[in-house]
């Protein structure tokens, strides 16, 4: 029988080396290939993201299943629930779930070395109300979360895709955001945060036509203060560069 110990080293080893992601695995036929949002790269991984995903994966990091998640059983409470949906390095995902003791959350990146660097300020932050999905997060919500279970999701500068050809793989579409808000609980927040203005323009004439949303600003929203600023958005902001919060509410 094959010790799971050492079968979590093994995904940790090929995640390290760029290897295919059970994402990549499940790849459909040819011809049927949805597009994508992101695109995946095989990142170099430190020794600590190596060794973080090796002895932390197993407790923080859930493997993707097609049926629902229980999130009592998964953080030992009831409690509301957020999914950030591609959290990068996850800094500022660390910064959430460390101010808000009280709410469970749920990271969903693809990218190992973004995995490792979170697993490193789980472990260095004591957190217990964080887990990670290493996995496409259409299909994490489709298949594992089930309606109205969230209060809240965060989309926290997703790929702008800036060439106007590759504007399809934007993850804010109109197909899209119609089955976020069904796994948000009336009430639930979705807040969508980026430095592309056109993006952003983008962003708020999709959200502002789901009718099952509600802007809680009269266009874009003040930051909120739950939302720390990133380093990258720090530089930015010092060089007259522009930042743009989405707040909408589920009805």
């Amino acid at each position: 029988m094959n010790d799971p110990r050492h079968l979590s080293a093994a995904k940790a080893r090929l995640a390290a080396e760029g290897g295919p992601t059970e994402a990549q695995a499940r790849e459909p036929v040819a011809g049927t290939r949805p597009i994508r949002s992101f695109v995946l790269r095989a990142g170099r991984m430190g020794s600590g993201q190596v060794r973080a995903l090796a002895e932390l994966g197993p407790r923080f990091v859930l493997p993707f299943w097609s049926t629902p998640l229980d999130p009592a059983a998964v953080f030992g409470r009831s409690a509301p629930l957020v999914i950030e949906i591609g959290f990068g390095m996850g800094d500022a995902t660390a910064q959430i779930a460390a101010a808000r003791p009280d709410t469970d959350f749920i990271g969903c990146e693809v990218h190992a070395p973004g995995i490792g660097a979170l697993l490193q300020r789980i472990d260095e932050r004591g957190l217990t109300n964080l887990r990670i999905v290493q996995h496409d997060a259409v299909e994490v919500l489709e298949h594992m979360l089930v309606p109205a279970s969230l209060a809240g999701i965060h989309i926290f500068f997703p790929d702008p895709w800036h060439k106007k050809k590759h504007h399809k793989r934007r993850l804010i579409q109109p197909a899209f955001v119609a089955e976020l808000v069904t796994r948000l609980a009336p009430g639930g927040m979705l807040h969508c945060a980026t430095d592309w203005q056109p993006y952003a323009e983008q962003m708020l004439a999709v959200l502002g036509a789901e009718p099952g949303l509600v802007n809680t600003a009269e266009a874009y929203a003040p930051k909120p203060d739950y939302r720390p600023l990133t380093k990258f958005e720090q530089r930015g902001l010092r060089l007259g560069h522009g930042v743009w919060d989405l707040v909408f509410a589920r009805r």
